[in-house]
């Protein structure tokens, strides 16, 4: 159906409020504004649905949201888990709340029971959740980290983790046959409580999860407790989860961005609600100077997340999520091994587009590292299968998009536990007269100077989606054979599923599951990863390299930038 027709089908449909159809009456003469909202579906893939709020078929509204979770509902009853029940939760965004309790009256009209927690709550707890209350399903209403114009609708499976394909294509399967205006929710508010089929949760579920976070606790009495802290959950769901457990563990010098405190979708203080943005700290910067901070931390809206920065002779320094994830590895690994208590057959477990400068450090402690495809669904897919198999134990995951998790009691990214452990490293080392950039210039001086780049390069709109496919589909062709002389030495092709020895001219198979990433690998160890992001109309690249020294390696990002974008542009 043209973007005309569907149009036309919306603004006729008899279901719509006054207010959806004059919305969708006032860009009827704006033909870009039509084709940009009614294209194309919103896509239900592994990462649930995430899209600009509004009216249309390719916007987060509550008919997508409908029949989403009918779809879900089905899936659910096929795999016979009706009976287990499902829990749900929202971060702070706009409509969050009223899309949470519409999938959980979706559910309760499929006879399936939904535990809505009755306020707003970070998405590892809701990883947390299932696995506590052992549902067959979770659904998180959240755009993470997206600007405040979007929405998403997260779901997981049983064991905790975000769904991967072999659900995501059975929901979509059902989406593709069902009638978007369709009676979705057939039992009131009311009946569904009355009926059992709707529970509102909250506190007792809470106390667990601050119980299991505190329990990851590494170093107790040798740390400085009185370390300087500041914190902003950046107007979004992390302030009573993250602040709970930093004075339950004895944190008491910890300040918060009181603009940055209380929930608002709006985020009226910043642009874009994304930490990896060093304009996150702006607020934090300021409160730091005046409490003499010795670390700031920022969760996202939906608290899976956080950066960090970090105060050395009353500079301010951000870290990546490279950094972090070494410095987090490095207090974690070295610290359990001190205290003998590294588990059996250890593992790591990062992302395809992760640096590999932990790699060094897990050699000689004996750790294994994994690398999966992006996305914690594939990193937790590693500890549920150790669940079953018990082959190996899983220490700790991350991903340099900012997301870290330790221990095994969820299976997400955990912005909460992880703003804990960061101020527990913070504190073991400022005991010993170091700050967590010390750290990271020790680890450099041992192993190598390792420096990376992500580039997004942003499309919007059907253009845009046109762009970036001719983009990854070309650039496998015209990619740079040679750059300051390193030759490359092999291509990864994870859509083919292959990776392509240069050097000795052979193909091997590779045992990753398929997505559209495409890795190049050069002979003085620079690599660099190209993929279309999975929620967002962009095409990411990810450069890293490994130097002598800072200036060399700054030296190779600069000219690996270069020559990559200035190919990739040439791509109309």
């Amino acid at each position: 159906m043209q973007y005309n027709e569907l149009y036309k089908k919306w603004v006729e449909s008899p279901i719509l409020t006054e207010e959806e159809k004059n919305q969708l009456l006032n860009i009827a003469e704006n033909e870009e504004e039509k084709e940009d909202r009614f294209y194309k579906e919103l896509e239900f893939g592994t990462a649930g649905l995430r899209g600009k709020v509004g009216m249309g078929s390719n916007r987060m509204n509550r008919f997508i949201i409908a029949r989403a979770t009918k779809a879900l509902a089905q899936t659910i009853i096929d795999n016979g888990l009706q009976e287990k029940g499902i829990a749900i939760a929202h971060d702070c965004r706009l409509f969050s709340k009223e899309f949470a309790k519409l999938s959980a009256l979706v559910m309760a009209s499929n006879g399936i029971k939904a535990y809505l927690f009755e306020d707003l709550r970070p998405t590892p707890e809701l990883s947390y959740t299932i696995r506590y209350l052992k549902t067959a399903s979770g659904i998180n209403i959240t755009a993470s980290h997206n600007p405040k114009e979007y929405n998403g609708y997260k779901v997981y499976w049983e064991e905790g983790s975000q769904i991967k394909s072999n659900i995501s294509d059975k929901v979509l399967e059902y989406i593709n046959s069902m009638d978007i205006f369709g009676e979705y929710v057939t039992i009131t508010e009311e009946e569904a409580l009355e009926k059992g089929l709707l529970e509102y949760i909250g506190e007792e579920i809470d106390e667990k999860f601050y119980a299991e976070a505190l329990a990851q606790t590494i170093n107790d009495d040798n740390i400085d407790k009185n370390i300087s802290v500041v914190y902003t959950p950046l107007n979004g769901a992390g302030y009573k989860a993250v602040t709970t457990v930093l004075d339950r563990r004895g944190f008491k010098n910890v300040h918060v961005v009181e603009e940055q405190k209380d929930s608002d979708g709006t985020f009226p203080t910043i642009e874009y609600p994304n930490p990896e943005d060093v304009a996150a700290f702006e607020y934090s910067e300021k409160l730091a100077k005046k409490v003499n901070a010795d670390i700031l931390i920022a969760t996202d809206p939906d608290c899976d997340r956080l950066a960090v920065e970090v105060v050395r002779d009353n500079e301010i320094i951000s870290l990546n999520g490279n950094q972090v994830g070494a410095i987090l590895v490095k207090y974690v690994v070295e610290s359990l091994s001190k205290q003998n208590k590294l588990p059996k057959n250890p593992v790591i477990v990062k992302s395809i587009v992760t640096s590999k400068m932990v790699e060094p450090l897990c050699k000689e402690y004996g750790i294994e590292v994994i690398d999966v495809l992006t996305g914690f669904k594939n990193i937790s897919a590693l500890p549920n299968e150790f669940d079953i198999t018990k082959e190996k134990n899983y220490v700790m995951g991350y991903e340099e998009s900012i997301g870290y998790n330790i221990g095994t009691f969820l299976r997400d990214k955990d912005g909460v536990t992880i703003a804990m452990m960061l101020v527990e490293a913070a504190a073991y080392y400022k005991k010993q007269n170091k700050t967590l950039v010390d750290v990271l210039e020790y680890f450099y001086k041992k192993y190598g100077y390792y420096l990376d780049k992500t580039i997004s390069i942003t499309l919007e709109g059907a253009a845009g989606a046109k762009r970036i496919s001719r983009m990854m589909e070309q650039y496998r062709e015209i990619y740079a054979k040679e750059i300051s002389g390193a030759k490359v030495v092999s291509i990864t092709d994870y859509l083919e599923e292959k990776e392509y020895d240069l050097v000795n001219n052979k193909e091997i198979s590779i045992d990753i599951e398929k997505t559209n990433a495409v890795k190049f690998s050069y002979d003085d160890e620079t690599w660099y990863t190209l993929r279309p992001s999975g929620t967002e109309p962009k095409v990411k690249l990810y450069i890293y390299v490994r130097g002598d020294n800072k200036e060399q390696a700054e030296s190779k990002i600069d000219t690996v930038e270069k020559i990559v974008l200035d190919l990739l542009y040439s791509i109309e």
